[in-house]
């Protein structure tokens, strides 16, 4: 079951629809709790699945966009940031500062911005999915939108 009526869901879309990149949010009665699970029920390459990774950053939370056909290399993103030693959130940090729970996690929709980063890998695809707030949803975007919409920098993280 979604939260489509103003919980995370709702909020994605409306998100999606004020950056006038248009509500393109599909949900899926089977879920898609994973970037492989969405490449398949989406019938498209893992790498253009976005993940929305939310870590911890000096008690901050930083969003990092990335591929789901790679891992976040976050040693080399905290070199290249030079701000700190880079955690990987727990669910309660990840709930606190995006509404949405981890696997479900969109790049917009959150109660406040997050600091965003946006793997440069991604690029490379026509077409990109992300996570739209919850383990069913997910929408579509190109890449020149996602960086737009999240006003993340660019950078190799992996």
């Amino acid at each position: 079951m979604t939260e489509y009526d103003g919980g995370p869901v709702g909020r994605v879309s409306s998100a999606l629809v004020r950056s006038g990149v248009g509500d393109t949010v599909r949900t899926f009665p089977a879920g898609v709790p994973t970037a492989s699970a969405a490449a398949e029920e989406l019938e498209c390459d893992l790498a253009a699945v976005t993940n929305s990774l939310i870590f911890d950053l000096n008690g901050e939370p930083l969003l990092i966009l990335a591929s789901g056909a790679a891992r976040v290399d976050t040693k080399l993103v905290a070199e290249h940031l030079g701000e700190g030693r880079i955690r990987r959130a727990s669910p309660d940090f990840v709930l606190k500062h995006t509404g949405q729970h981890v696997g479900g996690v969109a790049p917009v929709g959150h109660p406040e911005k997050i600091r965003t980063l946006l793997d440069e890998s991604l690029q490379k695809h026509d077409l990109l999915w992300a996570g739209a707030g919850d383990h069913n949803s997910m929408f579509s975007i190109t890449y020149k939108d996602l960086l737009r919409i999240t006003d993340a920098e660019e950078m190799p993280v992996r």
